[in-house]
């Protein structure tokens, strides 16, 4: 593999991997109409009667209407949900299933200009990665109430576990948890757009690279970002520096939300640092393969694939009070100063959550 060249979020320069695919729109026809299902009323039944208001016997204008899922059938009756097969959502499933590879084999489904393609995430990405994070890791959320329910918004979160497994939880985090359902753009190091089969699988979730120009571009299209500036330098770390942020470069997060008048929500993650302890780094090997580096674990390489299986740590992910942005003149984009301080603000506010979750941690595993 060529070597990767790694673009740092402030890089000013275009992609130079996995460019922007054009959009594809929907070509297929609406479906048909569904029947609601609905009793016929009583008066066109053979022989039904309606009574006048005279008819109807003084005691039942007493009688309470039956509530939301009581039977309205007499004695031995089955109400209207009572007998009714089980398989009745499977079957609904299997037929959304169908339709899904219908789609997909017709090419009759959507993806926007960056390659994001929605459906794809929410009925097979997101579900696979579902009990990673819920079963495997136990992803603990908190402070999901300071992501805005519309808008743009800028998330920035620490980096580590030398295999980018954190920030795919925390898409799901973010997914799962806002009441919004809404769904987190990662931008990635150009790296992930040179591997195969990772590069399309990427470009699908909504990812992209990690440049000023798409980064400003989604926020302006009212998505939620996010950024872990520490990149390779916090991913790779040693074991024995974790939870220990590494440089956030120059600051080019601030400026793209600065920018686009989107606030800044900080994000800590705990546990990811333990999945895979870093070591050691086989740096000759890593330069051979083009990778930033080469990790060495406690049971990698040397139990072989079963060395790549992750720790089953206990993580929690908690979200920050958002930096609003839209105070801020335009010009203050171009400000050096003003950008050295926002970056210096949102990384102690991400170390001292760090610090006070771990803390509160009883248990790497529990």
């Amino acid at each position: 593999m060529a070597d990767a060249k790694v673009i740092p979020f402030d890089d000013d320069r275009s992609r130079s991997g996995g460019g922007a695919r054009p959009a594809r729109r929907r070509t297929g026809a609406g479906g048909s109409g569904r029947g609601d299902g609905s009793a016929a009323p009583v008066s066109a039944l053979p022989g039904a009667q309606v009574p006048g208001q005279g008819d109807i016997p003084s005691d039942a204008l007493s009688d309470r209407s039956p509530g939301a899922g009581e039977a309205v059938g007499g004695p031995g009756e089955p109400g209207p949900d009572e007998g009714r097969s089980p398989a009745g959502g499977w079957d609904r499933r299997i037929a959304g299933g169908l339709a899904f590879l219908r789609r997909r084999v017709t090419g009759d489904y959507d993806v926007d200009e960056f390659g994001y393609d929605r459906e794809l995430t929410d009925q097979v990405l997101m579900s696979a990665l579902r009990p990673l994070a819920d079963k495997y890791f136990r992803v603990e959320v908190k402070g999901i109430e300071n992501i805005p329910s519309d808008g743009g918004a800028l998330i920035v979160a620490n980096h580590s576990g030398t295999l980018p497994l954190d920030g795919l939880m925390l898409q799901v985090a973010v997914h799962d948890n806002h009441p919004a359902e809404r769904h987190l753009r990662l931008l990635a190091a150009d790296l992930v757009f040179h591997l195969p089969v990772v590069n399309e699988l990427a470009r699908k979730a909504g990812h992209t690279l990690a440049c000023a120009e798409d980064a400003q571009r989604l926020l302006e299209m009212g998505e939620i970002v996010g950024v872990m500036p520490e990149g390779f330098k916090g991913i790779g770390k040693p074991f024995g520096e974790r939870y220990k942020l590494q440089r956030f470069g120059r600051g080019g997060f601030v400026s793209t939300a600065l920018r686009a008048g989107a606030p800044i929500v900080p994000c800590s993650i705990v546990g990811a640092e333990e999945i895979y302890p870093m070591i050691g780094n086989a740096k000759t090997l890593a330069r051979l393969l083009g990778f930033p580096y080469f990790p060495i674990t406690p049971t990698f390489p040397w139990l072989g694939p079963l060395g790549a299986l992750p720790l089953p740590t206990k993580w929690t992910i908690q979200f920050g009070e958002p930096i609003p942005t839209d105070g801020y003149p335009p010009e203050a984009a171009e400000d050096p100063m003003l950008m050295f301080n926002l970056t210096d603000q949102v990384r102690e506010q991400i170390q001292h959550t760090l610090y006070k979750l771990l803390v509160q941690r009883r248990s790497v595993f529990f």
